[in-house]
């Protein structure tokens, strides 16, 4: 196995979760060259990990939604060239979907996929030639893993490990080092979702915020990515003494600003998993989700509260971040 193309476009937890197939390869095949289609809004993210050759970036979303569009006919053309520039050895689509089943179809080499039973839409089954069984209750990354292994034939010998080397931001700092590194301790709050039933209540934030600061001498830092999501961290830094929302960021920034993290704690979102997979220790807060399917993983990155009706509240919170912050003391 010489090269392999990767297909996971999006979301922003599930690309972090198809991280760990990167070290897995080049630990079975040393000297593999391992390429990962991307929606490029996430591209900044296996763009960090040194075993990814080329970073090959997609506009699907954009391209759903103007569908003939010149600039979508073009991003087509464009698509296809580059994914039949070089012919692969393998082909796996970790997606599962009709849409990431047509770009794998794109490239040069045979196509491996979930099954009818594991895929998350069974359409997507016939554009593969080669269908494998990865039972759907496990966690996703596991699910990643195990398909990319099946696929590829070896043996999944090594825990998971995300692989992800961050580089000291150079002159001036990245704008997220920049803002966040500081005269004390902090830790992230990560209030945002693109769900609303997801969302933790604002005044539990403001009640751990407020104790991450008198007990554990933490201040709170308030990242967002949308108008909505500022007004709401400016409310939140509002009513948590020595809050700080910083400047909006990429995700390569964000990935400097959460290394340098106390503790990282979010709700279901993929910048939780972003910081897991930089090493930070994290709480996920899950109150709408299963956690053993969407939640941290492996174990030793953090701790998962809450599930699917199961609300819990910031002294159970502030609880696990003494826990976890005594792990990395240990």
């Amino acid at each position: 196995m010489r090269r392999v193309l990767l297909v996971k476009t999006s979301s922003l937890g599930d690309v972090v979760h198809n991280l760990p197939v990167v070290d897995d390869l080049h630990h079975a095949f040393p000297g593999i060259v391992v390429d990962w289609v991307v929606e490029q809004a996430f591209a900044e993210v296996p763009a960090l990990h040194p075993g990814v050759h080329e970073v090959i970036p997609c506009a699907l979303r954009r391209w759903r939604a103007r569908p003939w569009a010149a600039e979508t006919r073009a991003g087509w053309r464009t698509m296809r060239s580059r994914l039949s520039a070089q012919p692969y050895d393998l082909v796996v689509d970790t997606q599962g979907l009709l849409k990431s089943a047509v770009l794998a179809r794109l490239a040069d080499g045979p196509r491996a996929g979930f099954d009818r039973a594991s895929a998350r839409e069974p359409l997507a089954t016939r554009l593969y030639q080669h269908l494998h069984a990865v039972p759907r209750t496990l966690h996703a990354l596991e699910r990643n893993r195990q398909l990319v292994a099946q696929a590829a034939g070896y043996p999944l010998d090594t825990p998971p490990s995300y692989g992800l080397r961050l580089q000291a931001p150079g002159p001036g700092g990245a704008a997220a080092g920049a803002d966040w590194d500081g005269r004390s301790p902090f830790a992230v709050l990560l209030h945002a979702t693109a769900r609303a039933e997801k969302l933790w209540p604002e005044a539990a934030w403001i009640a751990l915020g407020r104790e991450l600061h008198d007990r554990l001498g933490l201040r709170a830092v308030l990242p967002w990515g949308s108008d909505g999501e500022h007004e709401r961290a400016r409310r939140l830094a509002d009513a948590i003494p020595g809050a700080r929302v910083p400047p909006r960021t990429g995700l390569g920034e964000l990935a400097h600003g959460l290394a340098q993290a106390r503790v990282v704690i979010g709700v279901d979102t993929g910048l939780l998993h972003l910081a897991s997979a930089v090493g930070v220790r994290c709480i996920g807060i899950y109150v709408a989700t299963d956690p053993a399917r969407n939640g941290l993983y492996p174990a030793s990155v953090g701790l998962n509260l809450g599930g699917v009706s199961i609300v819990p509240g910031p002294g159970e919170v502030l609880a696990a971040v003494s826990q976890v912050t005594a792990w990395q003391a240990a």
